[in-house]
């Protein structure tokens, strides 16, 4: 098994809205960590390894979570399931871990990459992708970075429905119908885009009172 990524954590002892602003002055995001049982523990982290963290993991990559906690230092694999950020500067200001059981499967969202330029593509044709993520079923250490769809065969009018989409072993699509990911429409004619029969526009004056 490959070595994983690993991230400092620390219990976070100090609650409410007053400590976490202090913390984000000091460049440490608050969290929680959830375990495999349900558990949480409110933890932080310091904001830079973080981001540099989710850069690279995204939200569905295992890594090690080195957390201290009671003076004791605890190494668990877990998931950055969640990073919420600051909506003005960008930055994360709340991030939820989400410890797994590598011998348990799990549920979790993966998103298609497209790969290659159609063939219906290069004659005029546009790709419409309609889904951009799937739930999946795996062990965590199976859970793959994305599901590539390869379209360089695809002509103008093909589809690719969820049924044709090929997975990595051990890893399970959570579906209930062959619904289309994506298709390679016609060019629209720039006549079809206009609408012939659109009434013009009529701009209604009125007269105001000279009020200076």
């Amino acid at each position: 098994m490959a070595e994983l990524l690993k991230l400092n954590v620390q219990e976070r002892t100090k609650l409410g809205k007053g400590p976490n602003r202090r913390l984000r002055t000091e460049g440490m995001v608050p969290g929680i960590y959830y375990d495999a049982k349900g558990a949480n523990i409110p933890v932080k982290v310091p904001m830079i390894p973080l981001q540099k963290a989710y850069a690279a993991l995204g939200s569905a990559q295992v890594f090690d979570m080195v957390l201290e906690k009671d003076g004791k230092i605890e190494t668990i694999p877990a998931l950055l399931w969640r990073v919420r950020n600051e909506p003005v500067m960008g930055v994360p200001e709340h991030v939820d871990f989400f410890g797994v059981n590598l011998e348990q499967e799990i549920k979790i969202s993966v998103h298609f990459e497209i790969v290659g330029k159609s063939k219906g593509v290069k004659l005029g044709g546009t790709m419409e992708l309609y889904r951009d993520s799937i739930d999946v079923i795996c062990k965590p250490l199976d859970i793959p970075t994305s599901i590539v769809i390869d379209i360089t065969e695809m002509e103008v009018m093909d589809s690719i429905h969820i049924e044709d989409v090929v997975f990595p072993e051990g890893v399970t699509p959570v579906f209930d119908e062959n619904y289309a990911v994506l298709a390679i429409l016609a060019a629209r004619d720039e006549e079809d885009e206009s609408d012939e029969d659109e009434e013009p526009i009529v701009t209604k004056v009125t007269k105001q009172a000279d009020t200076e």
